[in-house]
């Protein structure tokens, strides 16, 4: 087989956080499957880079600003106030809030962003990141142990350079993440091959295509229990190759799951390491560029052999390793027959047994056959680095450089913004206020427990189900916290937006909230102050004034605390 350009990427901290005692997801794995490539001498064959860890900036290319805000604050002791008693972000028992969450999602999603950036440059022909495939990670909220979707911001990258991208998943689990996040664009295709009925996370009926200019760019292929090699093998090679024709994508990105393999703790699937690692094969054999990211996996020592073994395949040397494992730290894990292999049960196959593989294969080539060409996008120059990097933002705090009168201005807009809603969280019974400020205060009060009221109804009449990986068992949620509505639900504990109805539409990456936190401020203000506050825009000037009470001053320093005081 003919070289390629090998980029590998790991961090050495990354196998040092745990989810906690008793948790399935173990990223130890990682550092098990690392020591085993040390020592199968692979290193020296790959470019082994340390990826620049993701700030919270480049995480918000696809997360929301609120949600990326809670991953770098949340701890274990203040979980249950930040995720408003487990409703919101981190729902359920499946996500716990671990010490070093930030730390560990920014290790995986660097390395999946400095993997698709050294595709994009030609540097690499393939690249590994064994610390990503997070596929369940939502826009606003983490799902079946993953909290940053760090495929999605590498496809992102990806998308700055090559027009289409195909993204396909061999996890165990159906790739729901990513799907809902290019469901509507024809520019990725996403591909999953998965358990389906009554599992986690109850999605991937080939009936979901996608949909607008994304319709027909979804595919899924859900399967039942003990599937074996020669099923697999059966279904992924015509449905794949049919993709590489129609599609044609200038970059493939495979999710490499190996709760896939036989034996796997939360897995179904009676696959071994040789046919788990034929995807990886055959997509080597199509000269494509490829990225190879991790995912579940639950047997670490399973999971260990099996992307080592898959390494060897994207160097194209899995023929000429021993399948007698070499002497590593973790030699006694792998015994009693201390080899490279995972073999298969006697699990009986449901695909073959009822005859529903065929069926599912035909139905994915049928939907192929009904795209049109491949899709493309106008062909311009991109640039080498992104516009907030040539702008500047994102390094360092403000680089030293002053701000300009409008950035000094909008940092004081939200500062303002911010201390009104931390004061609806506490109100004031101050015995040395004035009467009327008592009198203001007491209205916004009861203001405010309309609004709670209001809430509370609501809640006791709308939830919804969300179903456990650990469990495969659903389990009830306020609605209230949906983050797929227009609705600012950052603004709902606060008494400060309504809560979203069920007729309300999904509006996907739109905020929605601008125009009533500018009515809430601009009201609260009135009550508060008895004073006009004026404004022109949430991006323009701002002029506040006070009527018989003096000049409101704001502190300028944009990391300071809000300091606000009336002259008299």
């Amino acid at each position: 087989m003919s070289k390629r350009k090998v980029a590998y990427y790991h961090d050495a901290d990354v196998g040092a956080y745990t989810y906690g005692l008793g948790h399935p997801m173990k990223p130890h794995r990682i550092h098990v499957t690392h020591e085993l490539v040390t020592a199968y001498d692979m290193l020296d064959k790959m470019q082994v880079l340390r990826p620049k860890r993701a700030s919270a900036e480049t995480m918000t290319r696809f997360h929301t600003d609120e949600y990326v805000h809670f991953l770098h604050r949340v701890t274990p002791e203040t979980a249950e106030e930040l995720t408003y008693g487990g409703t919101r972000f981190l729902v359920g028992e499946d996500n716990p809030a671990f010490e070093g969450l930030a730390e560990f999602c920014s290790i995986s999603a660097g390395g999946s962003i400095g993997a698709a950036q050294r595709i994009a440059s030609g540097a690499s022909d393939i690249a590994i990141n064994w610390a990503g495939g997070l596929h369940h990670a939502k826009k606003r909220e983490a799902s079946g142990f993953c909290y940053v979707n760090d495929i999605v911001l590498g496809i992102l990258e990806l998308l700055r350079t090559y027009p289409r991208v195909l993204y396909i998943d061999i996890d165990c689990h159906h790739g729901d993440g990513v799907e809902e996040a290019f469901y509507t664009t024809d520019r990725v295709m996403t591909c999953s091959f998965h358990k389906f009925g009554e599992y986690f996370p109850g999605t991937g009926t080939q009936e979901d295509r996608g949909r607008g200019k994304g319709k027909g760019y979804a595919v899924n292929v859900p399967l039942k229990d003990g599937i074996t090699d020669e099923s697999f093998q059966s279904v992924f090679e015509p449905v794949i190759s049919k993709i590489l024709e129609v599609f044609r994508p200038s970059a493939v990105v495979l999710q490499c799951g190996a709760d896939s393999l036989s034996g796997d703790k939360l897995g179904c699937f009676n696959l071994t390491m040789y046919g788990h690692s034929h995807c990886v094969q055959f997509l080597r054999q199509h000269n494509v560029p490829l990225i190879l990211l991790g995912g579940g996996g639950y047997t670490v020592k399973n999971v260990a052999r099996t992307w080592a073994f898959e390494t060897a395949c994207a160097l194209g040397i899995e023929n000429e390793i021993d399948t007698n494992l070499p002497w590593n730290p973790y030699f006694e894990w792998f015994g009693p027959r201390y080899r490279l292999e995972v073999a298969a049960n006697n699990m009986d196959d449901l695909n073959v047994k009822d005859g529903s593989l065929e069926k599912v294969r035909i139905n994915a080539l049928e939907q192929l056959r009904e795209l049109g060409p491949p899709p493309s996008v106008q062909m311009q120059d991109v640039p080498r680095e992104s516009l907030g990097k040539h702008l500047g933002f994102g390094y360092g705090k403000d680089d030293g450089k002053p701000r300009d009168e409008l950035d000094a201005r909008l940092a004081q807009h939200a500062r303002y913004i911010f201390s009104l809603q931390e004061s609806a969280e506490a109100p004031s019974s101050d015995s040395e206020e004035e009467s009327s400020e008592s009198e203001d205060d007491s209205s916004l009060l009861h203001w405010q427990q309309q609004r709670a009221g209001s809430r509370r109804r609501v809640n006791r009449s709308s939830t919804k189900k969300r179903m456990s990986l650990v469990t495969n068992q659903y389990f009830e949620v306020s609605s209230e916290d949906n983050g797929f509505y227009s609705h600012c639900s950052g603004l709902h504990g606060l008494g400060l937006g309504a809560p979203p109805q069920r007729n309300d539409k999904r509006r996907f990456f739109q905020g929605g909230w601008e125009e009533e936190i500018e009515r809430v401020i601009a009201t609260r203000t009135k009550e508060q102050r008895g004073g006009l506050y004026h404004q022109r825009g949430i991006m323009g000037d701002v002029d506040k004034s006070i009527q018989g009470k003096g000049d409101l001053n704001v502190d300028d320093d944009w990391h300071g605390e809000v300091a606000m005081s009336v002259e008299r």
